[in-house]
C-alpha cells in the first residue's frame, strides 16, 4: 500500500508502516493548495493539520483511506469522502493531556495574567503592583462546556486544583454528573452564569458554530475566564472582542476562526492577540501526544491491511436505512452466496452489510445480510430451495 504522509509524523511510526510492507512517502511541507497535486497514487493519506478538500479527494484516484492523525475531522471534506467510498479515521483520545495541560497552562495564564506582565518586563516595565492582583483559582468555578475525554481530563485537573466544576454536555446527565464529582448544568448559558472560568471542549459542528456569542458572553460574570482549546468556530470572534473590551473577560485561546492550515503562516488579527492570551493550535503538540497518535496511525493502518476495515473509522453509516435482515445457514461450498446474492438483485433489493462466519471444522457457514428492503416470499422460497442453502430467514 502507498502511504502519503503530509504532516510531521515519528520516524518510529514510518518505520513501522514500511514494516508492515507499506511504501511510505513524507511530505510535511504539503499544503491544503498542493495537496491535489501530490496525491498521486496513494491509497492512504495521513494528515495533521492539512486541509484535505473535494479536489484532493476528486485527484486521489487510488485513495481508499484518509487518516486524521489526531481527533477532530472538520479540516476534511467528509461529504466528499464519503460519496466516493473513502473510509476517514481519526486517533481519538489520544492527545487528550496534552489538550488538557494546555488548557489549564491557558487558565492559570489568565488568572495571573502571565503573558502581559512578560510583554511588560520584556519591554522593560516592572508593574509588581499591578500584576500583584490576581483573584487565585482555588474555590472558583470552573465550567466546562464538551466533556469527552478532553473535557473530564480537563475537570480532574481543575479538581486538583481545589476548584469546583460545573459542566454542561449533550450526553451528560444528573447521574453522569455526579459520578464525575461535577455540578450538573442544563444549557450552556447556565455554565456561563455559574462559573468563573468556561473551558470549551467541543467539537465543530453546525449546532456548536458561534455557541459562545455575545448573548452567551452576557451571561458570563464581568472579568471571567474564557479558555477555548477545541474548535474557534465555537466562538463569535467579534462578540468576544466586545466583551474582552466593556466586560474585562479574560481569554485564553489556542485556536481560531479561520486560522492559517500550516505550520508556518501569517496571523491575520494582530488584534485578538493583543486582547487575548494566544498560542498557534499547539494544543495537541507534546512529545508524549505525538508518540501515541503515530502509534494509532499505525495500528488504524494494520487493522485496515489485514481485514479491510479500518480502526477509529468516522463516516461508516451507524445504523442502516432499514433493519431487515437475511439469515442464511449453509454448506460452506463455492458459489452459494454468489447466487443469493443474484436473487437479491434479481429482487431490486441492495446489501447494506454482510458478514459470514466459518463454524469449525469447515463445513457449514452463517451469512447474515443487512438489506435496505425485505424480501418477498417467493425470493426467499427460491434462497431456501437454492443448491447448499441449509436454511434461510429474516429477522
Amino acid at each position: 500500500m502507498n502511504v502519503l504522509i503530509a504532516d510531521k509524523l515519528s520516524d518510529g511510526a514510518v518505520a513501522r508502516l514500511t514494516a508492515l510492507g507499506c511504501q511510505v512517502e513524507m511530505n510535511p511541507d504539503l499544503t491544503a493548495e498542493s495537496l491535489p497535486e501530490a496525491i498521486g497514487d496513494a491509497e492512504i493519506l495521513v494528515v495533521r493539520s492539512t486541509k484535505v478538500s473535494a479536489a484532493t479527494i476528486q485527484r486521489g484516484e487510488s485513495l481508499s483511506l484518509i487518516i486524521r492523525a489526531g481527533a477532530g475531522v472538520n479540516t476534511i471534506d467528509l461529504a466528499e469522502a464519503s460519496r466516493r467510498g473513502i473510509h476517514v479515521a481519526n486517533t481519538p483520545g489520544k492527545n487528550t493531556d496534552a489538550v488538557a495541560e494546555l488548557a489549564i497552562g491557558h487558565l492559570i495564564a489568565a488568572d495571573r495574567r502571565i503573558v502581559a506582565a512578560n510583554r511588560d518586563l520584556a519591554g522593560g516595565e516592572w508593574k509588581k503592583k499591578e500584576y500583584g492582583q490576581a483573584r487565585g483559582l482555588k474555590g472558583r468555578t470552573l465550567g466546562v462546556i464538551g466533556l469527552g475525554a478532553i473535557g473530564k481530563a480537563t475537570a480532574l485537573r481543575a479538581q486538583a486544583l481545589q476548584m469546583k466544576v460545573v459542566g454542561w454536555s449533550r450526553s451528560l446527565t444528573p447521574e453522569t454528573a455526579a459520578a464525575l464529582g461535577i455540578g450538573y448544568c442544563e444549557t450552556p448559558g447556565d455554565v456561563a452564569v455559574l462559573a468563573d472560568a468556561v473551558s470549551l471542549h467541543l467539537a465543530a459542528t453546525a449546532e456548536t458554530t458561534h455557541l459562545v456569542d455575545a448573548a452567551f458572553l452576557a451571561k458570563m460574570k464581568d472579568g471571567a475566564i474564557l479558555i477555548n482549546c477545541a474548535r474557534g468556530e465555537v466562538v463569535d470572534t467579534a462578540a468576544l472582542k466586545a466583551a474582552i473590551r466593556n466586560k474585562g473577560i479574560r481569554a485564553g485561546l489556542d485556536v481560531f476562526e479561520n486560522e492559517p492550515a500550516g505550520g508556518v503562516a501569517e496571523f491575520a488579527d494582530a488584534e485578538l492577540a493583543g486582547l487575548a492570551n494566544c498560542t498557534p493550535h499547539i494544543g495537541a503538540s507534546t512529545d508524549q501526544a505525538a508518540e501515541a497518535v503515530a502509534e494509532e496511525v499505525v495500528h488504524i493502518v494494520e487493522t485496515y491491511k489485514f481485514t479491510g476495515i479500518p480502526a477509529n473509522t468516522v463516516n461508516i453509516q451507524e445504523k442502516p436505512v432499514e433493519t431487515t435482515n437475511l439469515v442464511v445457514r449453509h454448506y460452506n461450498r463455492v458459489g452459494v452466496l454468489a447466487r443469493v446474492l443474484e436473487v437479491i438483485r434479481t429482487a431490486g433489493i441492495n446489501v447494506q452489510q454482510i458478514e459470514n462466519h466459518i463454524f469449525a471444522g469447515g463445513a457449514a457457514a452463517s451469512c447474515t445480510l443487512t438489506l435496505d428492503h425485505a424480501l418477498e416470499p417467493e425470493a426467499l422460497a427460491k434462497i431456501k430451495t437454492a443448491e447448499h442453502v441449509i436454511a434461510a430467514m429474516l429477522k
